[in-house]
């Protein structure tokens, strides 16, 4: 069993991003576990599939292969052997993957590849459900979060250094502010703070701040 940081949080708190840094920092390899939400919901979108239809998407499930590799020290995500990686981060793969995850059928397809991860490496995971659910376990847990007006506004930044010029602040925040409801009240391992994780309120932390803290708790 290799050593491992699970990070939870909501939406837009900086999970991915602080989580890759720690893994550099460590040495461990990073686990992005809602990359593989959002291969699956390309899958679901590219086949005309409707979040709300259980029925369809568990079966869609069959026909699923997710894989990650590293290569070149760089995750990289595949759909059925396509490397979807580039693709991931659009808003309606974000939507579709926060809406399916709440399906038991899509989060037991993944959980055996996750925690199978964690066993061969050291790792730092992120997600909605690493310290209640997939890595109970875990080493070091982080419950990483931030307001919602503090996420919205980090995403539609990021949007806008991406030449996005459609990016909507007030529509970011609404998604953001959905996109929670959904995740913390859904059936199926909701997003919460585990009881022995650590809460970590980045409103108004620099990312070197957020870092720091976090490896600290890592000694």
């Amino acid at each position: 069993m290799g050593y491992s940081i699970a990070i939870d949080g909501p939406a837009g708190a900086g999970k991915s991003t602080i989580a890759k840094l720690i893994a550099k920092e460590r040495g461990c390899i990073y686990v992005d576990t809602g990359a593989m939400y959002r291969a699956m919901a390309i899958y679901f979108l590219r086949q005309g599939i409707a979040a709300e239809d259980e029925v369809a998407i568990t079966e869609a499930c069959k026909d699923i292969e997710v894989v990650i590799k590293y290569e070149g020290n760089v995750q990289n995500v595949y759909l059925n052997s396509e490397n979807v990686t580039s693709i991931l981060r659009t808003e309606e793969v974000g939507k579709m993957a926060s809406a399916s995850s709440v399906y038991g059928a899509v989060r037991a397809k993944l959980l055996d590849l996750q925690r199978k991860l964690a066993e061969d490496y050291d790792v730092v995971m992120d997600g909605r459900d690493i310290g209640t659910h997939v890595l109970p376990n875990a080493d070091v847990k982080i419950y990483m979060t931030a307001s919602v007006e503090e996420r919205a506004n980090r995403r539609y930044k990021e949007l806008v250094e991406k030449g996005d010029t459609s990016a909507d602040y007030e529509k970011i925040k609404a998604d953001i502010a959905e996109r929670d409801y959904r995740d913390m009240n859904r059936e199926i391992a909701p997003l919460k703070q585990a009881e022995d994780a650590i809460l970590l309120d980045t409103s108004d932390m620099s990312i070197e701040e957020v870092v720091n803290a976090i490896i600290a708790y890592c000694r």
